[in-house]
């Protein structure tokens, strides 16, 4: 039986912790697409209220969660921290293993810890009407659930792959009171350009970003709200690490490896860049690693350079990891980590050394999930999937070689809007995708050179 590790309501975080003042060298800037210079808070004024542009450019080290928010956020956080007793049991051997658990707020996911925030600074801008992507329906039922709370209009734009191998996270949207449609659609003149083009395409987070850019930046009555990726949703997340680091110390524990699946980047960084903050003050020492998806394999296999954050050029540039904006990754079913790019801080990180990648193919990760779920009770989506194999995996290294070892990983949501990815696994009609080398190389050729920064 797993351990429950509870933080008491009263210690949940009072502020968002911004990395980039702590890091050894700061991040590159983000660019017009036009003239490559250096973007100021106006350039992003169509797309974003002002205090989530001041949150996206800011040196401040913390900045303090309103307590409306506060309040929402103690429907489900503190979350749970888990000593993974069944799990320990199952491997042998010397590691222990702890998991932070997102799965307990209203839609299952990590994601309502930005959403919430996007909300409630769009609500008290005045803003009426939302608009949004989702891979595989996280973010965009989260977002939904955000807009309920405040008052707002939600139009979200889901990617085609997922529309249809998951039929109840649309449904779980549209209860919630929001409008979604299939990526791409036929609303927007990018999505009817895309079907023009490729009638049977799967669709991609990038198309989906163009056509929820396209929306916003249409409508003077609608902004744009994103689940990844920027340094604002990267912060909020950081409430993850921070219970986090008040929990391990609770049990007298310090993790030497720190584990999270990462597609655009956001539940790992809530996860690790406290942890982070830690290992840049010497405090501690860990191993932290972001695990992906082997068919979309941007910090693995992606070349670290300026590239638009969506298919349709729509978006600012930014330096990352990335596979090519014209990249459309195989339909796996961890739609959520289907991404040509990586957040630019989390790209950053890498390029410092503070941080490793791995990826995995999508059979063993669900091989893994299914032993989890057996010993630990709780079924991982898909994406989540990859931070259990590789915990797993680690702890079996451990075994092997004697080596104690403490591992935290996130378990970033469940898996119950997912059970037809489990039903394909059990079926063996899980395909392993393998990204042909010709196919980024395609992409990146349409990739934007850009020098003198």
């Amino acid at each position: 039986m797993a351990t429950k590790i509870i933080l008491p309501e009263a210690e949940l975080p009072t502020h968002w912790y911004n990395i980039v003042p702590d890091l050894p060298t700061p991040p590159p800037p983000v660019l017009h697409p036009g003239t490559h210079e250096p973007i100021g808070p106006d350039d992003l004024a169509p797309l974003f209220p002002m205090d989530l542009i001041l949150q996206e450019v800011s040196t401040d080290s913390y900045i303090e969660i309103p307590e409306e928010i506060r309040e929402i956020y103690r429907m489900w956080r503190p979350s749970p921290l888990y000593r993974a007793h069944g799990l320990e049991k199952l491997i042998g051997g010397p590691a222990r293993i702890y998991y932070k658990y997102e799965g307990v707020s209203p839609v299952g996911s990590h994601k309502p810890n930005t959403a919430v925030a996007q909300a409630y600074y769009n609500a008290k801008a005045g803003v009426k009407k939302l608009s949004t992507e989702t891979g595989a329906g996280q973010w965009g039922s989260a977002l939904a659930f955000a807009c309920a709370l405040f008052g707002l209009e939600c139009e979200v734009y889901m990617v085609r792959a997922s529309y249809e191998q998951k039929p109840y996270r649309k449904a779980l949207v549209e209860t919630f009171g929001a409008t979604i449609y299939p990526s791409p659609s036929s609303n927007t003149n990018y999505g009817r350009s895309v079907l023009e083009s490729d009638p049977d395409t799967p669709g991609s987070l990038g198309i989906a970003i163009s056509e929820a850019v396209e929306v916003a930046a249409t409508n003077d009555d609608v902004k744009y709200s994103l689940g990844s990726v920027l340094n604002h949703v990267l912060m909020h997340q950081t409430v993850i690490g921070e219970e986090a680091l008040k929990q391990m110390a609770m049990v007298d524990e310090t993790p030497d490896v720190i584990i999270g699946c990462a597609g655009g980047g956001s539940n790992f960084s809530g996860l690790v860049f406290p942890f982070v903050r830690e290992k840049l003050a010497g405090k501690m020492d860990p191993v932290i690693r972001a695990v992906e998806p082997a068919a979309a394999p941007s910090l693995t296999r992606g070349s670290y350079q300026f590239d638009f954050g969506d298919t349709g050029q729509m978006t600012p540039l930014v330096k990352m990891h990335t596979l090519g904006h014209p990249f459309v990754p195989d339909p796996i079913h961890a739609g959520g980590l289907r991404y040509h790019g990586m957040a630019p801080l989390v790209s950053h990180l890498q390029e410092l050394g503070l941080i490793e990648s791995k990826s995995l193919h999508q059979n063993q990760t669900f091989a893994k999930a299914v032993e989890f779920a057996r010993v630990e009770g709780i079924i991982p989506g898909p994406e989540p999937t990859h931070a259990v194999a590789e915990a797993m995996l680690e702890a079996e290294k451990a075994k092997e070689s004697g080596e104690e070892k403490v591992i935290l990983f996130n378990l970033s949501g469940h898996g119950h809007f997912d059970m037809g990815s489990y039903q394909a696994y059990f079926d063996g009609d899980l395909v392993d995708y393998e990204h042909p080398q010709e196919r980024i190389d395609e992409a990146m050729a349409k990739v934007p050179v850009v020098t003198g920064v």
